[in-house]
């Protein structure tokens, strides 16, 4: 076998394709494998780069790549699609991913350890019963108003007027049976997500990482576990606006000639730790606007002043971002949320007159 430099594979539930190219970028191999005799293949392997798409069970391969000596890279989709010569299939896409991965200016999205993925699994899980919860009471809303049972667009509106509805005489027997299934039901969800809560809440506790980010306002035990989870080393992102940008929270770029165009947000990234920031953002908001002029923070200022100019959405989305710099500063740097930092930056310190 010709010395192994490079290897794309491309996952996928039955099947898995694999394309291997030699040190100069010259494709040696290209097969596809069922899941049982692709995992034969690879243990006969030499220690290799082999690359995949960061997609479902990618760290778990690359995981068990890297303890077999070879180099695991995981790239972000988006990255690959250039690289796709002709029409999409299994086999086109693993080469492109191999050549995805050759890149020198390639950036990789960093291989999740099992502990970490453990506890996205319980935020994932969390977050699957509280849209179970939404669709179920959404459902029973609509059969109630079929019998002129109007009830406001909201969960806990609803949840109080259920005890009364189940002996409703305006219903027909039925749906009483059918309300107290719904309270039964209710009631599971409530629970499994208070057992989320109080795990999530537990690893934020003992998270060093998640303890700091917990020190910046708007960030709760749920969002500093679920950034500690995603982002265990903030020092893979050069600066505090590439974390800002992998989490979708800048704006698109349409720039050309020396002339800089800014379209809307990309909302590209992780979506999960992007809506937690975000509702984070609209509380800080809030606290800003509630405060007393004299006595607000330099960062509740610039809020007020920003919502004052740019409205609410375009501020909640600015807090956001502002929050995810914050915490690369914080993470990267192994430092405490401090609310004069802005005081020893270095433009500012430039700007400043020399002592007498």
């Amino acid at each position: 076998m010709n010395q192994l430099t490079t290897i794309g594979i491309d996952l996928a539930k039955d099947v898995i394709a694999v394309c291997v190219m030699d040190q100069h970028g010259a494709v040696t191999e290209q097969r596809v494998f069922r899941r049982e005799a692709f995992e034969r293949w690879a243990a006969q392997l030499q220690p290799a780069i082999v690359a995949m798409e960061a997609g479902g069970s990618a760290h778990h391969w690359g995981r068990w790549f890297a303890m077999r000596g070879h180099t695991a890279r995981l790239n972000a989709p988006e990255f690959v699609v250039p690289f796709r010569k002709g029409g999409k299939n299994d086999t086109a896409d693993a080469e492109a991913v191999a050549i995805a991965s050759r890149q020198s200016t390639m950036r990789f999205v960093p291989i999740k350890t099992a502990d970490q993925q453990a506890i996205l699994a319980w935020h994932c899980a969390r977050e699957g019963w509280k849209e179970e919860r939404v669709a179920l009471l959404n459902r029973v809303r609509g059969l109630l108003a079929e019998f002129g049972v109007v009830i406001a667009r909201s969960p806990e509106r609803l949840l109080a007027a259920l005890p009364a509805l189940i002996d409703d005489p305006r219903l027909p027997d039925p749906i009483h049976a059918l309300l107290l299934e719904v309270r039964e039901q209710v009631s599971v969800l409530h629970a499994r997500m208070a057992r989320c809560d109080a795990l999530i809440a537990a690893h934020a506790k003992h998270n060093a990482t998640a303890q700091r980010a917990m020190q910046l306002t708007g960030v709760g035990p749920v969002t500093a576990s679920a950034l500690a989870a995603t982002v265990p080393d903030a020092r893979v992102f050069r600066n505090g606006r590439r974390f800002g940008a992998w989490l979708g929270l800048t704006p698109r770029q349409h720039s050309s000639g020396g002339k800089t165009r800014l379209g809307r947000i990309s909302l590209r990234g992780n979506v999960y730790l992007r809506n937690l920031l975000i509702q984070g953002a609209r509380s800080t908001l809030q606290g800003a606007l509630r405060s007393d002029p004299p006595k607000a923070s330099r960062l509740q200022r610039w809020i007020s002043a920003l919502y004052a100019r740019k409205g609410y959405f375009k501020t909640v989305i600015a807090i956001a971002n502002k929050h995810a710099r914050i915490l690369w500063a914080m993470l990267a740097r192994d430092e405490n949320y401090d609310v004069l930092a802005w005081q020893r930056h270095p433009m500012l310190l430039k700007a400043a007159p020399p002592n007498p």
